[in-house]
């Protein structure tokens, strides 16, 4: 493998670096609280459980549309501030405002009044949240050209991403607890305008800090206007066509719909194995175990998994890189049987620093790999530069495939039995529960495995079509 140093021009300065993390850490913080938030609308709103879950789905499909849409603009602007950092700032201030205002519910309210407030607020948040987090990620794609560099890049960003996964989980402790808030829907209320606030400062460091690709010798299509916006959507079903045709881009979305679904379907398997397993049942002597787990594999991921997955990367590549975290992630998922231990409570953190090879590695290097597709698609297509509808399209899938894996993971529980709220399952039960929390994730794994076998954008290859593409522009 040739690892070569990079070149001074394409190394990322420490400040771009921090201030692209510190987006990253936003638009893991804002979706992780919105998840964390929403079980309030049941237990502090009064909300039904149906109208919850339509409260729940709407809005994903909303943004599903309207993701592509967003990074297709990005891609098509023309500013003297750049074609994703306009669009970073004002969407970090409007995710932000809108989030604080989006909790701002009172339980003395109708049931469907505080139903379609939710719903439209959810709506228009989205739109801002959008704005920022679209173009944010195709910002990421072009701060570098570097084959490694890229994988530095993202491998720092998700490091700084996970401090988001560290603080998460105790939102559940803070707003249940009677000595910080009075009520539960006091604690939601307060909670989200410090997230909201916190959301925006660190959001706008991107847009302030952040370079874009020197746009001079790149010879953007007209930009999309109300005038021609009809066009412009034309153009965008175009480019979704073209971008459905890479046969790389469509390996990483494969697996990643695999890895991380195969994760997320058991992701609150966890969580109950630990209450009905190890306390039986017991919530009270849970307490703060599951937060505990949930934010020592947020720190593994961050602070070790991360660096040795970046570390891999540049020694053997990106695609082997893949093939070994996730390798020792299905070793780590196995370990789960002997892990959950009511005798020995302190064994189920042993598998967590296997276990977080899998998402560590996954978007350390999904996204850097993206980056090299982007290379390709302008290779083969020319211009404009496609990294916001890429991105978007990328997005879009991981979102499609949450809300499935989701479905999946409710039906799971429903045909072994499950019932939380029954303090005490039968012994079947929690066995098929612990059987699934393993297996669910080991196979769709190990075949994410077998689609990137054979995945061939390697470092030599991206090397030649980025030396192709200088070439074409007339750059030196």
């Amino acid at each position: 493998m040739d690892t070569q140093p990079t070149n001074s021009r394409e190394k990322v300065p420490f400040v771009q670096k921090a201030a692209f993390g510190a987006g990253h850490l936003v638009n893991n913080l804002l979706p992780g609280s919105l998840g964390v938030f929403s079980f309030f609308l049941l237990t502090a709103f009064g909300i039904d459980p149906f109208l919850a879950g339509i409260l729940g789905g709407l809005p994903r499909i909303y943004d599903a549309i309207l993701d592509p849409i967003i990074g297709h603009i990005s891609d098509n602007t023309k500013s003297k501030w750049g074609r994703r950092r306009p669009y970073i700032f004002v969407g970090a201030i409007l995710s932000g405002v809108l989030f604080a205002i989006l909790w701002q519910l009172d339980p003395k309210d109708t049931e469907m009044y505080n139903f379609w407030y939710f719903l439209i607020f959810s709506l228009i948040f989205l739109t801002g949240n959008a704005i920022f987090a679209t173009p944010l990620i195709g910002l990421g794609y072009e701060m570098t050209s570097d084959y490694n560099e890229r994988t530095r890049l993202m491998g720092f960003s998700q490091t700084i991403g996970q401090i988001a996964w560290m603080i998460v989980p105790w939102f559940w402790v803070i707003i249940a607890d009677p000595t910080m808030f009075k009520t539960q829907a006091e604690g939601v209320n307060k909670l989200a305008v410090i997230v909201g606030i916190i959301c925006l400062v660190l959001g706008i460091l991107p847009a302030l800090f952040c370079r874009e690709m020197d746009q001079t010798n790149l010879e953007n299509k007209e930009p999309v206007t109300h005038k021609n916006l009809w066009s412009g959507l034309l153009e965008l079903f175009k480019s979704i066509s073209q971008i459905t045709k890479n046969k790389p881009f469509l390996k990483l979305c494969a697996a990643t719909f695999l890895v991380f679904n195969g994760f997320q379907m058991v992701a609150s398997f966890s969580y109950f194995i630990i209450v009905f397993y190890l306390f039986q049942g017991n919530y009270g002597l849970a307490g703060t175990w599951p937060a505990w787990f949930s934010t020592i594999s947020a720190v593994f991921t961050a602070f070790l998994i991360i660096p040795i997955v970046t570390m891999i990367s540049n020694k053997y590549g990106k695609k082997n890189a893949f093939i070994i975290s996730t390798v020792l992630s299905i070793i780590g998922y196995g370990l789960k049987w002997w892990g959950f231990s009511p005798d020995h409570l302190w064994l189920m953190f042993i598998p967590l620093p296997l276990i977080s090879f899998g998402l560590g590695g996954l978007f350390t290097l999904m996204m850097s790999m993206t980056a090299d597709v982007c290379d390709l698609d302008e290779l083969e297509n020319g211009m404009p530069r496609k990294e916001g509808t890429f991105g978007a399209i990328y997005w879009w899938m991981v979102k499609l495939g949450q809300g499935i894996a989701l479905v999946l993971a409710g039906w799971v529980l429903e045909v072994i039995g499950f019932d939380a709220g029954k303090p005490v399952q039968s012994v079947e039960t929690i066995t098929n529960l612990r059987l699934f929390d393993i297996f669910i994730p080991i196979i769709t794994a190990a075949i994410a495995i077998w689609v990137m076998w054979d995945y061939n954008l390697s470092e030599e290859k991206a090397k030649e079509i980025k030396k192709e593409l200088v070439a074409r522009r007339g750059e030196l």
